[in-house]
């Protein structure tokens, strides 16, 4: 079993590791707080089906299916934007999968740690319906 304590990185290492997960990912609170800001070069995706979309949703965000993302889904998509996928919780990584094919099609990304899931749990604001922001 290893323990905690076991063989931790060297400092430099740890700080390469961390610096490289910042670069990738973002949590609730920083997104809300980019969003209240008014912070732009962003979009926010709803990579969950549309049903769960309807049901709750990020305000601002987009239904865009991970199963459904392809060259032809993205192709208005701002490509000077970084797109922050998320699903529907920490159990979930279809984030992952739609960034990875988001960053394949050449669109930078991240992943929002948590998901709606946490964003709820965090007591953002959600919306729902389908009526999503015309970019």
């Amino acid at each position: 079993m290893t323990r905690v304590a076991a063989s931790p990185a060297n400092p430099a290492a740890a700080a390469a590791h961390f610096r490289h997960l910042l670069s990738v990912e973002t949590d609730p609170a920083d997104l809300r707080a980019d969003m209240e800001d008014g912070a732009g070069g962003f979009l926010v995706l709803d990579v969950r089906a549309p049903e769960h979309y309807a049901a709750g949703h990020i305000p601002g965000s987009i239904s865009l299916s991970a199963k459904d993302i392809n060259a032809e889904s993205t192709r208005d998509l701002p490509r000077g934007d970084v797109l922050v996928t998320y699903c529907w919780g920490p159990g979930c990584n279809g984030a992952d999968k739609a960034a990875l094919k988001l960053a394949e099609l050449g669109f930078t990304v991240k992943k929002l740690i948590g998901g709606f899931q946490t964003w709820k749990w965090d007591r953002h604001p959600i919306a729902t319906g389908t009526d999503q922001d015309a970019r």
